[in-house]
């Protein structure tokens, strides 16, 4: 349902399924391709601009589709480059999602949400004040990314699963968004430059290896300890870390891939020399990345950034013991830039 309506967002349907769901309405299957070009190659916002189909198909499509635009509510631009989006998602509902468009040396990336709000209550995160609405869909996920190539005229050439929500808690409509991404008669964003964030939901992590994606997979870890990640995660009380840690092998023998570890510094929390120890020990011999995370202050949060001299401190202990770490690079820190942050700021507002 869209805008109040029954009309189908056709974004939701990758080339293949969309060109059966034509047949349904007495179209022939190569319009499927004309249509999947005129949304994500063109970037139309309206049936109206598909100019080689004949006005009674595109009659049809506006009486039967929605295309599913989205409303940019706010939008702030850092000294950096960093972009950050609000966007209504026009569902009626008045939901609203955030997307971050980040500049790097090899060119753009964006960061989506996969849910409206999220369920999963990290302490550190500014996504928990928002509360679970419902999945995003296939075309909503895509629609983050056109709306921002066609409001910041930019081609997009990287996606990181890392915003609002837990992407494999909408695992389903995740994978169908990344089908559609990647195909060359679209998109054409290959799989080696999408990255799908998680913060241990084991089930899906072994149903992710079987499938032998060529996406990255990126785990929130932020502790070795029990104790210390329940308390910033409550997930690790359902899917403990010696459970996570399995399920992270079978996935690095599965695919021959390595994990990319998420690592956020919390001062006097997860930050000293004993953590970087335990660290090395858990990942000792697997094939892993650690991304090392200063960690963002939120209104009323409890942590606060560990200090240079710990974050650097760990990271060189944790590559003398050969495990590759790097610092994320800070982005957009003037303006709210992380997870949830700008949505909060509306909902308070």
């Amino acid at each position: 349902m869209i805008g109040g309506t029954l009309k189908k967002n056709i974004k939701n349907y990758d080339l293949e399924k969309l060109k059966e769901e034509l047949k349904l309405i007495g179209e022939k299957p190569f319009r499927a391709e004309q249509i999947f070009k005129w949304i994500y190659q063109d970037k139309v916002e309206s049936f109206e601009e598909m100019t080689n189909l004949s006005l009674d198909l595109r009659k049809k499509l506006q009486d039967i589709y929605s295309l599913g635009i989205f409303k940019i509510m706010r939008k702030f631009e850092s000294v950096d480059g960093t972009k950050k989006y609000l966007f209504d998602v026009q569902d009626g509902q008045g939901n609203l999602i955030e997307s971050v468009l980040m500049k790097y040396h090899h060119g753009y990336t964006i960061c989506v949400s996969s849910q409206i709000g999220c369920k999963m209550g990290c302490t550190f995160c500014a996504s928990t004040g928002i509360p679970f609405s419902r999945n995003l869909e296939p075309g909503e996920i895509t629609e983050q990314l056109l709306a921002i190539e066609r409001d910041s005229k930019v081609k997009i050439s990287n996606i990181v699963f890392m915003g609002i929500g837990e992407p494999l808690d909408n695992f389903d409509n995740v994978m169908e968004s990344i089908k559609i991404l990647n195909n060359p008669k679209g998109l054409n964003i290959g799989a080696r430059h999408i990255s799908i964030s998680t913060s241990g939901i084991v089930p899906k992590i072994y149903e992710l290896a079987d499938k032998q994606m060529q996406c990255t997979l990126s785990v929130s870890l932020h502790s070795s300890n029990n104790k210390i990640r329940s308390s910033m995660m409550p997930i690790n009380n359902v899917y403990p870390i010696e459970e996570l840690m399995k399920a992270c092998k079978y996935y690095i023998e599965k695919t021959n891939k390595r994990i990319s570890f998420e690592y956020a510094l919390a001062k006097d929390n997860n930050d000293n020399l004993k953590d970087a120890k335990e660290l090395a020990k858990l990942l000792h011999g697997m094939l892993v990345h650690i991304n090392l995370i200063p960690i963002n202050k939120i209104e009323g949060g409890k942590y606060t950034k560990s200090t240079n001299e710990n974050i650097i401190r760990f990271r060189d202990y944790l590559n003398d013991c050969g495990i590759v770490t790097t610092i994320r690079r800070e982005l957009g820190t003037d303006i709210s830039a992380a997870c949830g942050q700008l949505r909060r700021q509306n909902m308070e507002g």
